[in-house]
């Protein structure tokens, strides 16, 4: 069947209106009762004048969504624009929210009632929302219902299109009080031990050429005579190397493993941004989500941008990302990059990773994302101890990481990786035996 053509339509108001004055007038003629002319007028003439009144254009609508990302547990405002140019007696307008956006006050989904004034222009109708979970969203459609001419006329309800929204992850406050295992470059934030231009004392001794003026120590050189400058040790910058699994996803939104994991990635690659260092990312889960290692304000939001595409899915095990294409260096080409693995490490092919990483020589540390709250659905007499049983077998597995130098740690927020970095820097700086 045929869509019927848009245009104004009466409403059941206008149709009691016009029978109820059709059969007083009837009445009327029939049993000679001049009083029912006078009942039956009222309702005639004012559908005569809401025919008159009728607007010649119809009503549309579309919607306005924030230029800029979201963040998680932050309110925004969507904006259904109504334009009437003759006016609306009602315009009710009823906003569809996906998962994880809810409104901050009313009924669900939002709704609200405007009327629009004739020439006035368009008119904004506001609906406040929050975001409890960071992704990608389409916010909408926006369905419009208009009456005119007193109530008696209808629009058929008018859809705008979807508006993308996007919500980034929300960056705990994160900091690293330690040093990276090892730092490369000549310009960054972390000290080392090479002579240069820096912020750490190394020293005092003697003036060479090629000494800047400025380093000049005067008192030591008032003291011995002779000139004496300060030497200081160059700042270096570091390589970070978030990966994120998300070939699992344990645990239930939005607390899962995977929030975990999104969530402290972006707090870690932020901190370490900040600091002037370069922070890759790669994803798992999806062969082709690699990031390669920049440093900038403007890489956080490209790595924030590809974190809220990280999704969990049994299907997507061809595009995976293996154990050796990620130790082998295709990934991280920089043997003296720190690599920091966010995963549940609930599978043979997770614990592969991680001690393939290792035993290439790489610093590792492991940031452990399973939810403290973590129970699974009773299916069965059985299920708690399969459970435990699990537990043990992760702990197990855990343990023998550690054999292998590798610290696991439970993501806890500011200072969660202090005490492993501390442990990584010793063991880069450690002797090694050359065979």
């Amino acid at each position: 069947m045929a869509d019927r053509p848009a245009g104004w339509r009466p409403t059941g108001a206008y149709v009691r209106a016009v029978g109820v004055g059709a059969a007083l007038l009837l009445g009327a003629v029939l049993l000679r009762r001049p009083d029912l002319v006078v009942l039956a007028a009222p309702l005639l003439v004012g559908a005569g004048l809401a025919l008159a009144a009728r607007p010649a254009a119809g009503p549309s609508v579309r919607l306005s969504v924030p230029a800029q990302a979201l963040l998680e547990g932050g309110r925004a405002t969507v904006t259904a624009i109504v334009d009437a140019p003759d006016g609306l007696d009602v315009a009710g307008v009823v906003l569809a929210v996906p998962l994880w956006l809810e409104p901050v006050t009313g009924p669900v989904p939002p709704a609200a009632a405007v009327a629009v004034p004739a020439g006035v222009g368009p008119v904004p109708v506001d609906f406040s929302l929050r975001t409890l979970r960071w992704g990608r969203r389409q916010v909408g459609p926006a369905v419009l219902q208009a009456t005119a001419a007193y109530g008696l006329l209808a629009w058929p309800p008018v859809s705008s299109t979807s508006m993308a929204t996007a919500t980034w992850p929300l960056r705990a406050d994160f900091g690293a009080g330690d040093l990276v295992p090892r730092a490369e470059g000549l310009v960054g934030g972390h000290p080392s031990r090479r002579p240069g231009e820096g912020s750490d004392v190394a020293g005092v001794r003697p003036f060479v050429v090629g000494d800047r003026l400025r380093r000049v120590n005067w008192r030591v050189t008032s003291r011995t005579g002779t000139l004496h400058v300060t030497s200081t040790y160059a700042d270096r910058d570091t390589e970070v190397l978030l990966v994120l699994d998300s070939r699992q996803d344990l645990g239930r939104s939005p607390d899962s493993s995977l929030d975990i994991g999104v969530r402290a990635a972006a707090a870690v690659a932020e901190h370490y941004l900040r600091a002037g260092d370069r922070v890759g990312l790669v994803d798992l889960g999806q062969r082709y989500r690699v990031v390669p290692a920049l440093a900038g304000r403007r890489h956080l939001v490209r790595l924030l941008d590809v974190l809220l595409d990280a999704r969990a899915a049994d299907d997507r095990a061809g595009l995976a990302l293996t154990a050796g294409e990620l130790a082998g260096g295709v990934i991280a080409p920089s043997s003296d990059a720190l690599v920091v693995v966010l995963s549940p490490l609930a599978t043979d092919a997770a614990l592969r990773t991680v001690a393939g990483l290792a035993q290439a020589g790489r610093s590792v540390v492991v940031v452990d994302t399973v939810p403290p709250t973590l129970r699974p659905d009773p299916r069965g007499e059985f299920t708690g101890l399969a459970f435990r049983l699990w537990r043990l077998r992760r702990d197990a597995d855990l343990h023998r990481l550690v054999e292998l130098g590798v610290p696991v740690v439970r993501w806890q927020g500011p200072g969660s990786l202090d005490v492993v970095l501390r442990d990584a820097r010793r063991a880069a700086r450690a002797p090694r035996a050359v065979r």
